[in-house]
């Protein structure tokens, strides 16, 4: 610490009337980012800028805020217990005293942050990232004030590819890339019609000549995929340059996804151009066909820029436990069921029995229709002790699926608050940024 009382080995920070005590080397190191701002302060107007006063004949740090909220924080920060709202105070009212000190919400516990999206959802209150507290600690370190602007354009573009809500560009952009995804799903759905395809093999065929004739960009259909494919490539493109961590970008799920819609677009072309795509290479044309219909996952990109299918992802990952264990009571369900009906359908009369069930594997198929209470009719039980046991697998199918069903519904409905809450977020500065 470049300014202060010389030789004082403790400095004060008197916050609302609350003094507290800190060494130097504390100091330099502290968790909340605006007390350890202070350690970098080479003049009076550096520390002005960081506190509300300050007294240098004792060596104390005036701030002109909340003392039971940093008290709350306080203790956070030195790992006795977990964040939580200090009673008998508004919640926005702490949670801008975290931003101030330098926190964040997720730095709450699970149920202070209900609470809070609830709170900020009914004021539609919105923080953004340039209000006092809500910058890193790098902007505090020497020359990090040039880089700043930069750092912000950087958040800013990433937050219009990533968070559809954020603005009026990046809501903009989601409705184009909303437009791309249907454009080629309908493109991939019309290109399965037989007159599609027999119109398709026409225009091939005036152009055997040529060794390219198979290529997707020849045809109109082709054209728009390789449109689609490199707005897609684009997005997906820039999304990895403004990313933090590039590392974590490549591990989420939905850029993924994004990877497996786009590269067997690219795989295909290659293969076509490389070795064609007719009746002499008959296991070239399936891989083909294969690569292209994986053209489907674009349909999952929609999860970025819809509430509905981001909620079931998250609800999907939070609930696997449940799902592993619907899917055991299916298979243990489906063992037990699949062989009495065998055996009452199959294996003690011969000469009366009923071929469907002529296997354990065959029932299986019987078994899983009838708990899913689907119930095609293609084959069913025609003995008495097989239809009583058919009405007990109905029965149990209806239980069995009944009890984790309510936890993954109640997970869903909690998901799709969460998401909604956090999307709220945003609409009072998408509101400002239309009006200006």
């Amino acid at each position: 610490m470049t300014f202060g009382r010389s030789g004082a080995a403790s400095v004060v920070l008197n916050v609302g009337g609350a003094r507290y005590s800190l060494s130097r080397e504390l100091l330099k190191d502290f968790p909340l980012r605006r007390v350890s701002r202070l350690h970098g302060c080479r003049s009076e107007r550096d520390v002005l800028e960081v506190c509300d006063d300050y007294d240098r004949e004792r060596n104390e740090y005036f701030f002109d805020r909340h003392s039971e909220a940093f008290g709350f924080i306080l203790l956070y920060v030195r790992g006795h217990g977990k964040l939580r709202f200090a009673p008998r105070m508004c919640e926005l009212s702490f949670y801008n005293e975290m931003i101030y000190w330098g926190l964040e919400g997720a730095h709450l516990e699970y149920c202070c942050q209900r609470r809070l999206d609830d709170r900020m959802s009914d004021t539609y209150t919105f923080y953004s990232a340039d209000e006092p507290g809500a910058l890193g600690r790098d902007e505090a370190r020497p020359g990090a004030a040039d880089s700043a602007p930069s750092r912000r354009w950087l958040e800013r573009m990433r937050r219009t590819f990533e968070e559809p809500t954020s603005s009026l560009a990046a809501q903009i952009l989601a409705s184009v890339s909303v437009v791309f995804v249907i454009v080629s799903m309908v493109v991939l759905c019309a290109s399965t019609l037989p007159d599609w395809r027999a119109a398709a093999a026409d225009n091939r065929s005036l152009d055997d000549r040529s060794r390219y004739s198979a290529g997707p960009g020849r045809e109109p259909s082709g054209v728009i995929e390789a449109i689609c494919i490199g707005w897609f490539t684009a997005e997906c493109i820039v999304r990895f340059l403004v990313s933090k961590n590039k590392c974590e970008f490549v591990k989420r799920p939905l850029n993924i996804i994004d990877l497996l819609a786009i590269t067997p677009y690219y795989i295909s072309v290659l293969m076509t151009v490389f070795t064609g795509e007719n009746s002499q290479l008959q296991r070239a044309g399936v891989t083909l066909r294969v690569l292209r219909m994986m053209r489907i996952f674009w349909v999952i990109k929609l999860a970025r820029h819809f509430i509905g299918l981001q909620t079931l992802g998250l609800t999907l990952k939070r609930c696997y436990r449940e799902m592993v264990m619907l899917l055991v009571f299916i298979c243990v369900a489906m063992a037990i069921f699949s062989a009495l009906s065998q055996l009452l359908e199959h294996g003690l009369d011969l000469e009366t029995s009923n071929k469907d069930f002529a296997s354990i594997p065959a029932a299986c198929w019987w078994v899983i229709i009838s708990m899913t209470t689907v119930g095609y009719g293609d084959m069913y039980p025609i003995t008495v002790p097989g239809r009583i046991l058919g009405g007990v697998c109905v029965v149990s199918g209806i239980v069995l699926l009944a009890l984790p069903i309510t936890f993954i519904y109640h997970s869903f409905v909690q998901c799709y608050h969460e998401l909604k809450f956090r999307s709220a977020r945003y609409s009072r500065s998408l509101s400002a940024e239309f009006l200006n």
